[in-house]
């Protein structure tokens, strides 16, 4: 049996689902990559000047044990392309793309917006990257099928977007001065769309956007640019699977104590931590449940982590003078009717609370993609020329 009978079998019960759910169209499309640690998910958009319609979005679920074989993430590329490439052949009557955009893996710093995908860029993304994670083979896997169909391909806001002022730099030790590391291209998005929702350009927006997920980035938009957030690992709150920002000194006695190696500290810490590390589950529904069941310490955590994230928007309401345009809860954990109403009713003095649930992740890398096509963006060049002030991220 050929390795990529399973996900050809997989690809097909998705284009099942589009043909059930989805319009189809002749129209050129936009086509979005978003990698999983064993997944892909797709979306094709069609382009309307720079706005986009969602045509369709679908996920090739691929055998943790087939992924499990490969040694190092880059190892997966042909894999991955030759599935998408499978998938996109079984379309009956095919279909004509217009633009590939993938999510942008780690990289280093670099300015809001959308990146062309070249050879350099996508060296960097598969051997140097600055963290391993599967979002890293976004911009590969775009540039293999955009080869294919004779496209340009692209990345948008990636998560090392480093809009900090200097002042929001100093850390209070030198030899580490603080950086952005984000989920920008969600923020961003969010972001957007409350801009549209209140009619004024996204050039004047302030807001205060938390995005809650496996990961929970709290970003504060000050003149449409993410000039404070809560670093992944410095002072973010901790999430389901994220321990967040630690007290400084135990953490150093930690990591000499000999218990752990550095490996899988950081593990513990981006991975194994949070809600995991308390309760041995990501999910937060199953989470919610022992709550409802009268799980007492389960709700202490639960409690927690929400508090965490009640400190951390009101921090960032002061980066915008307590004076936001709107609250944002986005993200995965938006999708609890009780988190949104805990969350809205600790911050809804300091703004406007509106809640886009899920993750706009698609939609955000055709806009970006559409808005290059329509003129109105013109995409940077890898490697992309810092903004001054930008440091270089650590992980």
């Amino acid at each position: 049996m050929n390795e990529l009978s399973g996900d050809r079998m997989l690809a097909a019960y998705a284009f099942v689902l589009m043909r059930r759910d989805c319009r189809m169209t002749n129209t050129p499309l936009i086509l979005t990559i978003n990698p999983g640690t064993t997944t892909i998910r797709l979306g094709l958009f069609e382009p309307k000047g720079v706005l986009v319609e969602c045509v369709s979005e679908t996920t090739i679920e691929h055998d943790e044990r087939r992924m499990s074989r490969f040694s190092e993430i880059a190892d997966q590329l042909d894999f991955r392309a030759e599935a998408i490439s499978t998938f996109l052949a079984g379309i009956p009557g095919g279909v004509t793309l217009c633009a590939v955009a993938g999510r942008s893996g780690m990289l280093s710093p670099v300015p809001a917006g959308v990146i062309a995908v070249n050879d350099a860029l996508v060296d960097f993304a598969l051997h140097t990257p600055v963290y391993r994670h599967a979002s890293n083979l976004g911009a590969p896997l775009a540039q293999a099928i955009a080869r294919q169909h004779g496209l340009d391909a692209f990345i948008v806001d990636p998560v090392s977007v480093d809009e900090l002022p200097d002042v929001a730099r100093v850390s209070g030790f030198p030899e580490i001065p603080r950086f952005s590391f984000v989920h920008a291209l969600n923020i961003r998005a969010c972001g957007r769309r409350l801009a549209d929702t209140l009619g004024k350009p996204f050039e004047q927006l302030n807001a205060v956007v938390a995005h809650m997920g496996a990961g929970v980035s709290i970003a504060a938009i000050k003149g449409g640019r993410i000039v404070e957030s809560s670093n992944r690992m410095e002072n973010s709150p901790f999430s389901p699977e994220r321990a967040g920002g630690l007290p400084v000194m135990p953490l150093i006695d930690l990591c000499y104590s000999g218990k752990y190696s550095a490996g899988e500290l950081k593990k513990k810490l981006y991975g194994q931590g949070g809600v995991y590390a308390y309760l041995g589950t990501k999910d937060m529904r199953r989470v919610e449940a022992m709550v409802a069941e009268g799980d007492a310490h389960a709700e202490l955590v639960w409690e927690a982590m929400l508090y965490q994230f009640r400190k951390t928007i009101g921090a960032m309401a002061a980066v915008v003078d307590y004076r936001p345009d709107g609250i944002i809860l986005t993200g995965g954990m938006a999708q609890s009717a009780r988190i949104v109403d805990v969350l809205s009713a600790g911050c809804r003095a300091l703004g406007p609370i509106h809640v886009y649930p899920g993750s706009h992740e698609s939609e955000a890398l055709a806009s970006g993609a559409a808005r290059v096509l329509a003129g109105a963006e013109t995409a940077m060049d890898w490697p992309v020329t810092p903004v001054a002030g930008m440091v270089g991220a650590v992980v």
